[in-house]
């Protein structure tokens, strides 16, 4: 590497498809002096959240040891290459209260149970990956990312007296604002990359020269306008112009490497057949995601609770839903198992994904921290004790184990993650603290 006193930006852009990609970290981005001295640069951080709903077979989920000597049972066996970056834990909780799958989803990023309301009065708190996304957002394109599988057509199937909004998502801006979860690839490509729908230059610059020409219009009209109105309205002005302060941010960064090539990226045509596609497509999207640092925060919901679909790619054509209420019914629990499993092979894919793309000096798995888990644990029982919960990546700490907590708040997890983003906080919903994930401190 020839060494000068200059660096790439880490927030240097290749242009694309309309929109920006960042370059993953490179040689080039480590200042003189840090490569002189071989100490590496501090990579990007990622934060990922991976959903499951309806429970799950605790059974085949739990290793029946603690520590670092365990088996992993038959849902986790698609980790076993990964298995020194995962962590294990059990005994999380979440908080309890009506609405059984409407508290699930609400309480997993939040620690704040769902509400009984028609809509109108929707109640719930901050998620975690929200709190991330105003801090890392920063510097990125994107704040945060929300991806699911399933849409948003439930009505009548939710939870009785709760708003279908608590089962739709697991991200809330605030107390008040569920986020809507984006299950189109197609969408949420053209979200990450543009709607040009072409890598050819004479058409990413077309673009990018009639986005900056309709801004500047638009901020000389604000400008003038700003003379003749009041201060209520003057603040709705204000609002209106940091969104366009927004869209004109994510073009400078674009224009600043607008010579530079990237390779052929393909967008998709909408949502595939089968959830094998659909699931596979939308963690490649996620992956993409962090690769080009458009964003470090994603959550993604592979079901929302309550769902009725179905797998007959693996030759379940029950509904998913009633098929959790299994009564220990034998047939019923094997069918839920092969769904768990099932979830599970995508999650397996898309981390040997992260680990074989380089970021920095190791790769973007070793710089992740990826939750993946459910919103209850024996479904059969809509039990809030016992969560299904683990870890994934280098960020999340030392791995290899499973570490045993006694009735802990689930909340109380996210808040340590929090602080390994350098974004800590002094409360979360239910949380009574943070959880120790110093292997020397195990509970």
């Amino acid at each position: 590497m020839i060494i000068t006193k200059k660096a790439i930006p880490r927030r240097t852009m290749l242009r694309g498809l309309g929109a920006s990609l960042a370059l993953p970290l490179l040689d080039g981005m480590v200042p003189a002096l840090t490569a002189l001295s071989k100490t590496p640069a501090t990579p990007a951080k990622r934060l990922g959240i991976v959903y499951v709903p309806n429970g799950m077979r605790m059974d085949h989920w739990t290793p029946l040891t603690g520590g670092t000597d365990f088996a992993l049972p038959s849902i986790l066996q698609p980790l076993e290459p990964f298995r020194d970056q995962v962590q294990l834990l059990s005994g999380m909780h979440g908080v309890d209260a009506e609405g059984p799958h409407a508290r699930a989803s609400t309480r997993f990023l939040t620690g704040v149970a769902s509400t009984r309301d028609d809509g109108s009065n929707l109640r719930a708190g901050i998620s975690m990956d929200q709190v991330a996304g105003r801090v890392l957002g920063q510097e990125t394109q994107l704040a945060t990312l929300e991806l699911a599988i399933d849409g948003r057509d439930f009505a009548g199937s939710c939870d009785e007296g709760f708003s279908c909004a608590y089962t739709n998502t697991i991200s809330w801006a605030n107390d008040t604002t569920p986020l809507p979860m984006e299950n189109n690839p197609r969408v949420v490509f053209e979200r990450l990359f543009g709607d040009s729908g072409s890598t050819d230059p004479a058409v990413r610059r077309a673009r990018r020269e009639r986005d900056e020409s309709l801004l500047d219009s638009v901020t000389d009209r604000a400008r003038d306008l700003s003379l003749q109105l009041g201060s209520s309205d003057q603040g709705k002005l204000d609002q209106y112009l940091e969104a366009v302060r927004d869209i004109e941010r994510r073009i400078q960064m674009a224009e600043a490497q607008r010579d530079l090539e990237i390779p052929l990226i393909d967008q998709p045509a909408g949502i595939p057949d089968t959830f094998g596609e659909h699931a596979k497509l939308m963690f490649d999207l996620m992956a993409l995601a962090y690769e080009t640092d458009l964003t470090r925060v994603v959550t993604f919901m592979m079901g929302r609770e309550i769902t009725g679909r179905t797998y007959a790619e693996i030759g379940v054509a029950d509904a998913h839903h009633p098929i959790s209420h299994h009564q220990r019914d034998p047939v019923k629990l094997e069918k839920l198992l092969k769904i768990n499993q099932y979830h599970m092979q995508f999650f397996g894919e898309f981390l040997e994904r992260l680990r074989t793309t380089p970021d920095g000096d190791g790769t973007l798995l070793d710089n992740s921290m990826i939750v993946y888990g459910a919103g209850m644990g024996d479904s059969n029982a809509h039990f809030s004790g016992d969560i299904p919960i683990l870890l994934a990546g280098g960020g999340a700490g030392v791995g290899g184990r499973h570490v045993q907590y006694e009735n802990t708040p689930l909340a109380n997890l996210h808040m340590s993650l929090l602080d390994k983003m350098g974004v800590p906080i002094e409360s979360l919903g239910h949380a009574t603290g943070r959880l120790p994930l110093d292997p020397l401190n195990e509970v």
